[in-house]
């Protein structure tokens, strides 16, 4: 099964209609948006093409190919205009025997997450930085940001399939990789 993952659109129109476009193109299953949908936040710059309402209308119409987590930015206005889930704070997911918690990252924090066991899988966005690592036995992957990237990293988002998750670019170059023992 193959799986795309994103985070932090933070309501730039192009960033969400970009991802979209990679959407199409990768193919994946299901797109998991974990977090930062439509603000930007107050320790944010507003972001390239900052369009709430544009970026409402595009993921509104993907409603059945998305599963969501609540960012840090979301709030109970968010749901109201969003016609698919957004509010629960994380998500399980099931990859064989495999435990994939998704998270956005500002409650549970991906370093020190004591709900999982070896082989496990924790995957946020929070901190706009791209990361795929194992540390302790957990697979710890973070998606980057979409839309308003920190430490001079690209754009990104992840994709599952065959057992490896991929940090990818914008424009679907891969830029780091971690394979499931």
């Amino acid at each position: 099964m193959k799986l795309m993952f994103a985070s932090d659109i933070h309501g730039s129109a192009p960033a969400c209609k970009k991802l979209l476009e990679r959407f199409e193109a990768e193919s994946p299953k299901k797109l998991i948006l974990l977090g930062d949908l439509l603000y930007h936040g107050p320790r944010n710059d507003l972001p390239e093409g900052y369009a709430p309402k544009e970026v409402i209308s595009m993921l509104n119409n993907l409603k059945k190919d998305l599963l969501c987590v609540r960012g840090n930015c979301e709030a109970e206005v968010d749901q109201m205009v969003l016609t698919f889930p957004v509010m629960a704070d994380y998500m399980t997911l099931w990859l064989g025997d495999r435990m994939v918690f998704c998270t956005h990252g500002h409650l549970f924090d991906p370093d020190n997450m004591q709900l999982l066991n070896k082989g496990d899988v924790v995957i946020s966005g929070h901190t706009h930085l791209f990361r795929a690592e194992e540390k302790d036995g957990i697979y710890i992957i973070n998606t980057g940001s979409v839309s308003l990237p920190k430490g001079g990293n690209p754009r990104s988002y992840v994709i599952y399939e065959d057992g490896k998750f991929t940090v990818k670019d914008m424009d679907g170059n891969p830029l780091s990789e971690i394979i499931l023992k």
